[in-house]
Order: structure tokens, then C-alpha cells, then sequence
């Protein structure tokens, strides 16, 4: 099937109580990794490009391996989305060549202004098949160009919602509840807790209305150590625990964004192959550990996360 929007799959899976992954994509072994785990598990999927990544990648690329991905497994709905979109202009270029979904992050700018600037995305999405994510609340931490410290972060305010869904005609909405983009996301000792009575309000005034968790890796701890044991230093590199994760999804949590678990599951498998295996120098060696880590970082997140198993 060729590439969809994300709208079936959100209204699938409010009903259903689950959630629709969101992996970042950088490259053809991620891409791989990430689909042929929905392609075994049938579960419905959404790539994701940062400015980074296309920065990285390149646009056309990117796209060309996403078009790959939907070749290589055919019996799942997958769908193409520009993670934390600046400006319009980068969300028209996205839309245009080929991507079933944009978000538009105005979360920093004021109220009225983030409104003004969703709407435009909006129009220009709608009259194009293609749907908009916007965030109301800001996220603390780092993630390509998005850069955020815990004093400019901001929970999403409830009574904001239905005014800022209702002028913007925007198709699901981030919210800060707690989560945070990168690996670093709460301090060691603490007892991470996302706000769920945020949530569960929000749901009250936007009834069957599609909500993202963004910055919602886990930090597998294994995949920590295998780092650190072969040269690395992520110290008190700590993620968001997962069955929260899963009461999120069964609630209205439509829409989970994975990215440094991957990345944490990529390098750890580059390390410890290189590590023991120093002779190796053909990338393919190396590379092909570091896409079955992917793989299993999604496998694990669609069965015992997300819920998205047999959904396709």
C-alpha cells in the first residue's frame, strides 16, 4: 500500500487503547530496523524525519528509503512525518515532496502567535491530504535543533486546548505532561512520574481528540552499559519508565515518539562489535548488529509498549 496519514490509524487506535510508534529515521539501517519489526509484528507505523535528519540524510534520500520501506513490507500502513517543524516553509517543502504528516512546533512562541502559525500549516496541509500535529506546553532537553532548558519548559495548560484545536484545525496535539527529549531525562534517585491528571483533563475537553508524547524514550539501561563498557560516557542516562508508557497509551495517548532508544540500541551494537572484533573494518559487519538492535528495540516497544501488535 502506498504511503498513509496518520487519521485511521489515531482513530484505530483511541478506540482500541493502544498507540501508534513514531521512530526517528536517520538512515537505511534504522529504516530497516523499524519497519521489518511492524512488518512481523502487523503492526501500523510512523517514520519520522528531523531537521537533522534531513539535514543528515538529505531529503530525497530520506523519502527514497521510506518509499523502499513501503516496497519492502506491504501489508502495513505506514506514514511519513516531519518531526518539530520550525517554520512554515519547512513544513511546505515536507508536504510537498511526499510526507503524509507535519508538525508544526510553535510551542515557543505565544499563544495567539502559535494559533496564527498552525493555522497557516493547516490550510496549506488540509488542501493537500495531508494532516498537522502542533504542541501546546514545552519540553525540556535536546533533540537535534530543538533546545530546551528544565526553566523554559512548561506543562501543557488544559484550559488552553479546546480554544487552540478548535482556531487551528490541527488533526492531534503534543502535550507536556513530564516527558523529555534525549537521554537525560530525570535525575538520578528521583521517581519519574508523568503527569497523568494533565492528561486526563486535556481528554475531558478534547473527547476522542488524538494526543503525542514526544520526548518518551525509555533509556534502555542494558544498551547504557554496553556503551560504557566499550569507551562510552553516558552517566545517569535515565528515560521515562515504560509501563507509564503503556497506561499513557490507554488512555489518549494515540501517538508515541521513540528516537534515543534507537540511537542508544544503534551505537551499542557499533561498540561492542568493534570492540571485539577489532580487525572488522567492512561496515556491514558492524552495521548489521546495530539494525537487528533496532529492531528489537521496536519489536519490544510495539508488544510491550505500545500495544500496536496485530493492529495493522
Amino acid at each position: 500500500m502506498p504511503l498513509v496519514t496518520t487519521t485511521e490509524m489515531f482513530k484505530k487506535a483511541y478506540a482500541g487503547g493502544y498507540a501508534i510508534g513514531a521512530f526517528n529515521v536517520n538512515n537505511m539501517e534504522i529504516v530497516q530496523g523499524i519497519t521489518e519489526a511492524a512488518q512481523e509484528l502487523k503492526s501500523p507505523v510512523i517514520l519520522q524525519a528531523s531537521a537533522g535528519a534531513r539535514k543528515f540524510a538529505k531529503p530525497a534520500y530520506l523519502m527514497k528509503l521510506v518509499e523502499a520501506a513501503v516496497i519492502d513490507c506491504p501489508d502495513i500502513p505506514i506514514a511519513m512525518h516531519l518531526d518539530h517543524g520550525a517554520d512554515f516553509e519547512i513544513c511546505k517543502s515536507c508536504i510537498d515532496n511526499g510526507f503524509t504528516s507535519v508538525m508544526i512546533d510553535a510551542s515557543s512562541k505565544s499563544f495567539e502567535d502559535n494559533i496564527a502559525l498552525t493555522r497557516k500549516v493547516v490550510e496549506y496541509a488540509h488542501a493537500h491530504g495531508v494532516v498537522v500535529e502542533a504542541e501546546l506546553g514545552t519540553l525540556a532537553g535536546i533533540e537535534d535543533d530543538v533546545k530546551v532548558s528544565a526553566e523554559d519548559s512548561s506543562y501543557t495548560r488544559p484550559e488552553d486546548v479546546e480554544e487552540f484545536v478548535t482556531r487551528t484545525g490541527v488533526d492531534s496535539l503534543a502535550i507536556a505532561i513530564g516527558t523529555s527529549h534525549g537521554a537525560f531525562k530525570f535525575k538520578p534517585g528521583t521517581d519519574p512520574k508523568l503527569r497523568f491528571d494533565i492528561l486526563e483533563e486535556v481528554s475531558k475537553r478534547l473527547p476522542e481528540f488524538p494526543i503525542v508524547l514526544h520526548g518518551a524514550s525509555s533509556v534502555p539501561q542494558e544498551y547504557v552499559k554496553i556503551i560504557n563498557e566499550n569507551g562510552g560516557a553516558l552517566v545517569d542516562a535515565i528515560g521515562v519508565p515504560e509501563d507509564q508508557l503503556r497506561q499513557a497509551a490507554r488512555l489518549a495517548v494515540c501517538k508515541i515518539n521513540i528516537d534515543s532508544d534507537l540511537r542508544l540500541g544503534f551505537t551499542a551494537g557499533i561498540r561492542s562489535t568493534l570492540r571485539e572484533h577489532p580487525e572488522m573494518f567492512d561496515p556491514r559487519g558492524y552495521l548489521t548488529v546495530s539494525r537487528q538492535n533496532v529492531k528489537d528495540v521496536v519489536t519490544h516497544k510495539i508488544k510491550d509498549v505500545l500495544g500496536s501488535e496485530g493492529k495493522a
